[in-house]
């Protein structure tokens, strides 16, 4: 009885296991972006040996340099596009578990910039797809694509990883076709030889340290602080927001499992068992944040932005345990503390060590009945 509790115990709050990742040999693409950032600092602190490339940091700052990751990995710069200098680095770091985050991210610099667009997330994907497939190192692969892989219908459907895949604007589409490369190394190449690969769909994330352009927390913030007003586009949209901490604890527990069973060699979707609107996102955030004007819109005229996108993330909680810990209303407080606080003079990595401490300490809605 003792360990038939035991393992409910682990099913229902799967975290990282220190002992797989302790000097485990681990390579991450996009580390200069927000959530690549995020996961080699926690890498780091697992005690992995981490290697990663990326191109520089968009924007000033960065969470990467606030968190000074490259004195926490052997860090280069590289160009998705250079495929002899992607396998040159992968088969120098000889790693055992690959998560590739890389990747042109955003909906509205799709449209303005489709070939990069795609040559970024389509053809990066299959250079480094390449690149481990001549590394004999490689046991697992994550590779993250996006909630908006799927044909957006546009009604209230929660989409499963069995549904239509699609995507009218161009990093939608890319992200697709990403999907289909994924498929198809894995199949032709990666499964015979022993190397489990996954992709992961993840809802919308919010967290810290977070300032790229065009996201909607981070646009907030600046507004917020240089006393503007927020201009919102779309306030009606809906989304699944989630903590930056939920899908990259789903990555690493993933890669974990999947290094001994090849089974979980398939897609995955990652998100909250409820979506929000912008306006809902924005009221809760100027709440936390305790000032700062808002001006909702109306859907304008201009490139498409689904308005609708739900996620059935049922799969990953039945296969593997992983269910959401942070409500939407924990995961805005958290948020914007952040902000106030690193703004206020507080150490990043600090803030973040106190974020990812709480999260590991947090039961999930699975234990909460939610």
């Amino acid at each position: 009885m003792a360990k038939r509790e035991c393992a409910v115990e682990k099913l229902v709050m799967p975290f990282p296991d220190p002992q797989f990742w302790r000097g485990r040999r681990v390579l991450v693409t996009g580390h200069t972006g927000f959530k690549g950032a995020w996961l080699v600092w926690w890498l780091h602190r697992l005690g992995a040996q981490v290697s990663a490339f990326a191109l520089p940091a968009e924007q000033t700052p960065a969470l990467s340099d606030v968190l000074e990751i490259e004195k926490r990995c052997h860090s280069a710069t590289i160009d998705l596009a250079d495929v002899e200098r992607v396998c040159t680095f992968v088969q120098a770091a000889q790693p055992e578990c690959v998560f590739h985050l890389a990747a042109q991210a955003l909906v509205r610099p799709g449209y303005r910039d489709p070939v990069n667009t795609f040559t970024s997330n389509v053809s990066g994907t299959v250079h480094l797809l390449e690149a481990v497939r001549q590394t004999n190192s490689v046991k697992a692969v994550v590779c993250v694509t996006t909630d908006k892989v799927y044909e957006n219908l546009e009604q209230a459907v929660y989409y499963k990883e069995t549904d239509a895949l699609g995507g009218k604007d161009p990093y939608s589409a890319s992200k697709a076709a990403c999907e289909m490369v994924i498929r198809s190394y894995r199949d032709a190449f990666l499964a015979p030889a022993g190397v489990t690969v996954a992709s992961v769909r993840a809802g919308n994330v919010i967290g810290g340290g977070d300032w790229s352009e065009d996201r909607l927390i981070p646009d907030a913030v600046r507004a917020w602080q240089a006393d503007a007003v927020l201009q919102i586009r779309r306030p009606d949209a809906v989304r699944p927001w989630q903590h930056v901490l939920e899908p990259l604890n789903a990555y690493l527990v993933l890669a974990e499992r999947m290094y001994a069973d090849g089974s979980l060699a398939q897609a995955w979707n990652i998100g909250p068992k409820k979506a929000y609107s912008v306006r809902d996102v924005i009221t809760l955030a100027r709440a936390e944040y305790g000032s700062g004007e808002v001006q909702f819109g109306q859907a304008e005229s201009g490139p498409h932005e689904a308005g609708l996108l739900m996620l059935d993330a049922g799969k990953i909680a039945a296969a593997l345990g992983i269910s959401p810990r942070w409500t939407l209303e924990e995961t805005i407080a958290r948020t914007m503390q952040w902000y106030r606080d690193f703004a206020a003079g507080q150490s990043g990595a600090d803030l973040c060590e106190r974020d990812l401490n709480a999260f590991l300490s947090a039961r999930s809605d699975v234990t909460k009945g939610v």
